[in-house]
């Protein structure tokens, strides 16, 4: 029983990842390197902060339950 609810968790917690991770602003990975933005530092305001928080205290979430169920 322990398992399957360690396993649901870890389902739900991996969909938020990811959908979490699909609504971050957009142009932020490889660009720069050819010619996209010359920004290199930039602050995150409203729903881009929230996102990565969001992000990772689901990360943290996500890895202490993978550490739970090696332990169990």
């Amino acid at each position: 029983m322990k398992e399957i609810i360690l396993n649901s968790i870890q389902l739900i917690l991996a969909i938020i990842l990811i959908v979490t991770v699909l609504l971050q602003q957009k142009g932020t990975g490889l660009s720069g390197v050819f010619g996209g933005t010359g920004n290199v530092y930039s602050t995150k305001r409203g729903l881009d902060k929230i996102l990565h928080y969001i992000t990772i205290g689901t990360v943290v979430a996500f890895f202490v339950v993978s550490i739970i169920r090696l332990v169990i």
